[in-house]
């Protein structure tokens, strides 16, 4: 098929539409996310849906680089925005609720924690990350009031659309759960940040792109491709263990990524192309630790190809099929 133009599309200095990119359009200036441990915990731990968790997630709720649990929100705020201005410090802030599932709890319970990151100095939005089956319709009212007032972002775990891998992971959610999610979401324009992660245990390469092809379907108005990190003391050790997963290699995880890129439509914004893991907790692969190292080896094969993202991509044919 026809690409949707024949120069390549550019954000700034990327082929890719970027969540720096798009924050500056936004708001004239860099906004980092100041991320956070409100203290939920997930109904996929608690016995209310499923015990154990995603195989894959950490003690901490996929929050390893939030605040101390320990620590009052403000507190937490306080100790990761200075952290980050070391490296910005001329900047506004997204609170980011990280770990665990951020919108199960009442509603005055999350109106109370959302609030109070709202009154901080400097804060332009939040970003809400949480599970499709903990959106009940007095949570998704309060989330609509909010994006009336704030920048809001809702970030859901889809990890993948392949079910024999849901149960693999213990994900205890169906993709159909998903998408009713999104528009439930989507109903009151709330914008929507879908994940996905590349390398579950027995994906192929055919498998992931089509996670990704979904993804560029739906109505959600960002993505964020995670690779898979196996850290210490997760339930996925013992899928490990059992041969279940082997770690994709840094050129594999640079194609997928690149071919994704090409599917997705152009306004669909890139909130991460790869995941961090602490050090002393990661198995592997352990290239993932060269951040820096991996994303300029996706601009540089982005180059290399002469593509950018939606390439591929037309309104009338949204999965980029060719």
């Amino acid at each position: 098929m026809n690409a949707i133009t024949a120069e390549p599309l550019l954000w700034g200095d990327k082929r890719f539409h970027t969540w720096n990119y798009e924050m500056r359009r936004q708001f004239g200036e860099k906004v980092f996310k100041v991320m956070l441990d409100a203290g939920f915990t997930c109904p996929n731990r608690d016995g209310k849906i499923a015990t154990g968790g995603c195989t894959f997630c950490s003690a901490r709720g996929s929050g390893d680089f939030a605040g101390r649990r320990r620590d009052d929100l403000v507190t937490q705020f306080n100790t990761i925005r200075d952290r980050q201005h070391q490296k910005w410090p001329d900047a506004k802030y997204i609170g980011y609720f990280q770990a665990y599932t951020n919108t199960y709890a009442p509603v005055d319970e999350l109106r109370e924690y959302y609030e109070v990151i709202l009154q901080q100095p400097g804060v332009v939005g939040l970003s809400i990350a949480t599970r499709p089956d903990c959106l009940p319709d007095d949570v998704v009212e309060y989330l609509a009031e909010l994006n009336e007032r704030t920048y809001l972002w809702v970030e859901m775990g889809l990890q993948t659309i392949h079910e024999s891998t849901s149960t693999l992971i213990n994900r205890a959610h169906d993709t159909q759960c998903y998408t009713e999610a999104v528009a439930k979401l989507r109903k009151h324009n709330i914008r929507t940040c879908a994940h996905i992660i590349y390398g579950l245990p027995q994906e192929t390469d055919e498998m992931m792109i089509e996670t990704g092809k979904a993804v560029a379907a739906m109505d959600v108005q960002g993505i964020k491709i995670h690779l898979l990190h196996l850290m210490r003391k997760t339930p996925m050790v013992k899928q490990y263990e059992a041969g279940l997963l082997r770690f994709l290699e840094q050129d594999e995880y640079i194609k997928l990524i690149v071919d994704t890129l090409e599917l997705l439509p152009p306004e669909m914004i890139v909130h991460r192309l790869t995941g961090d893991a602490p050090r002393d907790l990661l198995i592997g692969p352990m290239w993932s630790l060269k951040k820096w190292e991996v994303l300029n080896a996706i601009d540089a094969e982005l180059k290399r190809r002469d593509t950018w993202q939606g390439k591929l991509w037309t309104p009338a044919n949204p999965a980029g099929q060719v």
